[in-house]
């Protein structure tokens, strides 16, 4: 092979290299069923926040994402079984999620709300000492595999704790009265209380976060496998760019109605 040769096929493959990274794509698991993070509107289409936060990011990357639902009680193990590159579903960071995969940094972080009737006893609770008395022997909806679920059990144990595959569902009991009152992220019960379902229905006690009590962890981020270090460092440095740049905090003032985004963390943005 002569010189002029061996450097078309040099240039052939670097071509069919780039043509390959170009047409990659980044596989997102999501739930589809936590507004305003993440769901399925009326013509069946992903919608939400990190609907639009994953797109951004995969093309500050120079790829594609692509989003693929996933229940919530399966969405650790259809990662790490090659189902999908990383999971986009409200997934706050916390020890516990740490042991199976790691975490970009955080993104957003919003705190979690008590909701109960207005005509409710419970609404008289302001303190978590209160709101804890107040719910003994009471009924309390929380969605399944949740850090709201470990919340309830950890410190609260003494109350009826119904257990929801989906938020929805939760909120369509909770409006028709078979379970006394609800515990989820803040921003995912704005929709329903926002709702005409949810007329008549608001908030108790404090807002609950990580500052208080650890099970709440440290924000929401993406999760990654452990082995996909590269993959890892990429999503971080998009996510550094978005907060400098301001574009994250334009996105979560958009979704949320304020800015819930999260500092750049120093030790991974510089």
């Amino acid at each position: 092979m002569n010189k002029i040769t061996a450097l078309i096929g040099v240039g052939a493959l670097a071509f069919a290299a780039t043509a390959v990274q170009a047409q990659e794509t980044l596989r997102v698991g999501t739930e589809g069923a936590y507004p305003p993070y993440n769901y399925t509107d009326a013509s069946g289409s992903l919608v939400g926040f990190e609907i639009e936060l994953g797109r951004e990011l995969a093309e500050r990357m120079g790829t594609e994402a692509v989003f693929i639902p996933q229940d919530w009680d399966g969405i650790i193990p259809a990662l790490l079984n090659g189902r999908y590159d990383v999971i986009m579903a409200g997934m706050s960071i916390n020890d516990e999620r740490r042991e199976r995969i790691n975490f970009t940094q955080g993104y957003v972080t919003t705190p979690a709300w008590f909701v109960a009737p207005e005509d409710s006893e419970l609404q008289s609770a302001e303190t978590f000492e209160e709101v804890r008395a107040a719910l003994e022997g009471e009924s309390i909806g929380v969605q399944v595999s949740t850090i709201h679920q470990a919340f309830l059990e950890e410190n609260i144990p003494d109350t009826d704790i119904r257990l929801y595959d989906t938020q929805e569902q939760l909120n369509l009991d909770l409006a028709s009265g078979r379970v006394d009152a609800g515990l989820a992220d803040g921003p995912a019960w704005a929709p329903f209380l926002e709702s005409a379902d949810g007329e008549g229905f608001d908030q108790f006690g404090p807002s609950l976060t990580g500052e208080d009590f650890a099970v709440f962890g440290e924000g929401v981020g993406i999760g990654v496998r452990k082995e996909d270090e590269e993959l890892l460092a990429r999503l971080n440095s998009a996510l550094c760019e978005m907060k400098a740049d301001g574009s994250l905090a334009e996105l979560a003032t958009e979704w949320f109605g304020f800015d819930t985004s999260m500092r750049a963390d120093p030790a991974i943005c510089g």
